[in-house]
This record gives C-alpha cells, sequence and structure tokens, in this order.
C-alpha cells in the first residue's frame, strides 16, 4: 500500500487550471488537518501527501476492524480517498477535517456492503501487520493472542456499537464528532460506545485459550 497516495494522486487527480497559489515547498511547519486541505484545494499536492500519511493507517484499521475482508478494505479505503480529492474544490472549513474524512469513510462503507455483502470478513484480519523486532517470542504471541481476541469480539458487536467505538478508539473522534458522522444523537452515540465497551470488556476478560494448550 506504499503507492497507493501516488496512484490515486496520478489517476484521478487533475488541478484545475485556475492560478494556483504559490506556497514554500518546504513543509517544516506543522499545518492543521483543515489547513492542508485548503493548501491542496489551491493546489499545493504536497499537502495533500501530508494529509495522507497522517490518517492512512487509523482509517485502514477503522474499515478493516468494521468487519470488511482485506480486498474489500482496501477498496473502500481508495474510494475514500478518491472522494477527498474530488471533493477539494468544494472543501470549506466548517468542521475538522477527521469528521469530513470518517463521514466520507462512513458513507463509503454502508455503500460496499449494500453492494458486496459478501466482503464480510469471516476470519480474524489483524491490521497490526508488524511486530516489535525486539520483542521476545513469548510477548509477541501474547499480543497475537490479544489482538486476536479483540478482533473476534469487534465483530461479534453488532454494526452500530462498532462503529462507533472503532470512531472513537481508532479514529479519535469525540461523542459530538461521532453523532455528526453518523447522523445520530449525541446520547444516542454516548448509549452505543458504552455498550460497546461493555460487551468489549466482558468478551476480553473471559479466559483466554492459548493456542496448542488443552484444559
Amino acid at each position: 500500500m506504499a503507492t497507493v497516495v501516488e496512484l490515486l494522486l496520478n489517476t484521478v487527480v487533475t488541478l484545475p487550471p485556475r492560478a494556483k497559489v504559490t506556497y514554500a515547498q518546504t513543509m517544516n511547519v506543522i499545518y492543521a488537518d483543515s489547513a492542508l486541505m485548503l493548501r491542496y484545494k489551491d493546489g499545493d499536492v504536497a499537502a495533500f501527501e501530508t494529509l495522507y500519511r497522517r490518517h492512512n493507517d487509523s482509517l485502514y484499521r477503522y474499515l478493516l476492524r468494521r468487519g470488511l475482508n482485506r480486498d474489500a478494505a482496501e477498496d473502500v479505503f481508495q474510494d475514500v480517498w478518491s472522494k477527498i480529492i474530488k471533493s477539494r474544490n468544494n472543501y470549506r472549513h466548517t468542521a475538522q477535517f477527521t469528521t469530513f474524512l470518517y463521514r466520507v469513510a462512513h458513507n463509503c462503507f454502508i455503500d460496499h456492503i449494500r453492494k458486496n455483502k459478501r466482503h464480510l470478513a469471516e476470519s480474524r484480519t489483524d491490521p497490526d501487520l508488524s511486530e516489535n523486532p525486539t520483542d521476545e517470542p513469548d510477548l509477541i504471541a501474547e499480543k497475537s493472542l490479544a489482538r486476536n481476541r479483540l478482533n473476534a469480539a469487534l465483530l461479534l458487536l453488532p454494526n452500530e456499537q462498532r462503529d462507533v467505538f472503532l470512531l472513537h478508539k481508532e479514529a479519535g473522534l469525540t461523542l459530538d464528532t461521532i453523532a455528526h458522522v453518523i447522523g445520530i444523537n449525541r446520547e444516542t452515540a454516548k448509549s452505543r460506545l458504552r455498550y460497546a465497551m461493555n460487551k468489549l470488556r466482558a468478551a476480553l476478560a473471559e479466559p483466554a485459550e492459548r493456542p496448542g494448550i488443552q484444559s
């Protein structure tokens, strides 16, 4: 997935022929997401690349843990960024960029599931693709077991509760923002998050079965 940003930019992006604002070539200043999107709207492709690097991992994990298999998650992932790119000329700083991004992601996920229910994951897909090479084998096994249990528990949650949980934990969104992204009120978002947390705690509190060990 290292070349996704180049692929997106090369296939769907044609900057408008209008006069472009000239920005300094260096990006040493840390810009807010919305400022980067406005810079990209004015023709600064490096601003988009910064946005992509900042959010691609959390967005991909969100899509995987919503229950998509890996191929479907990558398809929806690219669809989300393509829509972000295509909408740049109409972008207005009326909300945080993450609200905009995950609203698009939420809608793309819903559209995809309506058309392709077969793409829901039947197995536990682990979005944490790399292990720390300095970890001891026992620690690696423990981490893998914990992730597998979390992913399995997530798949057992109702879709509405899983969505709120992931938007909160993976995307780092507040309850107010989650409510806006999904189109529900804050109390409903709070209730769904509470139920999801309680169910996950209960599932993870159950004794784990280690591979190769039988009681």
